[in-house]
């Protein structure tokens, strides 16, 4: 027994529009990520240093002071009785550097170990001296 017998078979059809709509969105993806060869440059004119080289070295004293407490200034071994005393050394080892009327760089050079009482004596040392610039080494890297 065959029922379709008086059905038509319809033809099958092919919908083309969500085809069409795929590719349409993968054509704006393309387009909008491609990377062109030529850009639209902004033009930046940058700022040029015109520096010159430091014609001179700062004038420095360096003071180190070890863990046993010993301090010395620019390699010189100096006995600590009190802070304005180890002022007044500062000011001669200035005085010994022959550059009179500059005021030098101090550079304070303490041991790990070092209490920090030490390195305030130099700090407070420097103020009384008059020297405003001071600074303080250290080490880099894993130095042990």
């Amino acid at each position: 027994m065959n029922f379709r017998k008086g059905q038509r078979r319809e033809d099958p059809e092919i919908n083309l529009i969500p085809f069409i709509d795929v590719l349409l969105v993968i054509l704006i993806f393309l387009m909008v990520s491609t990377t062109y060869s030529k850009f639209t440059e902004l033009q930046i004119t940058l700022p040029t240093a015109d520096a010159q080289k430091a014609t001179e070295k700062p004038f420095e004293l360096n003071v180190t002071v070890d863990a046993k407490g010993n301090y010395t200034i620019n390699g010189e071994p100096v006995s600590f009785r009190d802070v304005n005393g180890f002022a007044q050394a500062l000011r001669e080892a200035a005085g010994k550097g022959g550059q009179a009327g500059k005021s030098p760089v101090v550079i304070v050079n303490a041991d790990q170990f070092a209490m920090h009482q030490m390195v305030i004596n130099v700090m407070e040392a420097a103020r009384i001296a008059g020297y405003e610039k001071l600074t303080f080494a250290a080490q880099t890297g894993g130095g042990k």
